[in-house]
């Protein structure tokens, strides 16, 4: 509802980034698909899908899986618990009705966005060690090469270290 999301935007127009609206699922899933998003609020009534049926596209995609997901959902619908458990059931990260206090709402949205921050940070400096640890194996490499004419046990030696941190490398890479 227009109502609904204009009050949205008035609580988290004060966090300073951008917020997309959708006034669907069809119309957030083609949104989601569009660009990265750090955080989702997701009424549980909307017009087509509702919301359950919208969380549960978005956690199949794996584009889109680990975005977390708070559910609005209205004072009359509020009371029927199995709404509550249906939403956490498709993978909400919370579960909040209306009225919500705004300090609630606005607080809970920070932490995360902060959480999406320090993963895009963490990914970072995992695809910088990564680039460390290739460059590392294949000076290795070479060294290996130039050794392998002068001792077969040394060159050996570097071989397996190679190996090892190869095998660092690609635990590091399911991270």
């Amino acid at each position: 509802m227009e109502d609904n999301l204009v009050a949205l935007e008035a609580v988290l127009g004060a966090l300073d980034v951008p917020l997309v609206r959708a006034t669907s699922g069809e119309e957030a899933m083609k949104a989601l698909l569009r660009q990265e998003f750090a955080l989702i609020l997701l009424d549980v009534l909307m017009p087509g899908m509702d919301g359950f049926q919208t969380a549960s596209h978005i956690k199949r995609l794996d584009q889109t899986k680990d975005v977390p997901i708070i559910f609005l959902t209205g004072a009359e619908s509020a009371n029927d618990a199995g709404y509550a458990f249906r939403g956490y059931a498709t993978g909400a990260a919370d579960y909040l009705t209306k009225p919500f206090d705004p300090w609630v709402l606005r607080t809970k949205v920070s932490v995360f966005l902060d959480l999406h921050h320090k993963n895009r940070q963490l990914r970072r400096l995992l695809e910088d060690e990564r680039g460390r640890l290739a460059a590392f194996a294949d000076r290795l490499d070479a060294v290996e090469s130039a050794l392998s004419d002068d001792s077969a046990d040394l060159a050996h030696r570097v071989d397996e270290m190679a190996h090892t941190l190869r095998e660092l490398s690609e635990e590091l890479h399911g991270y």
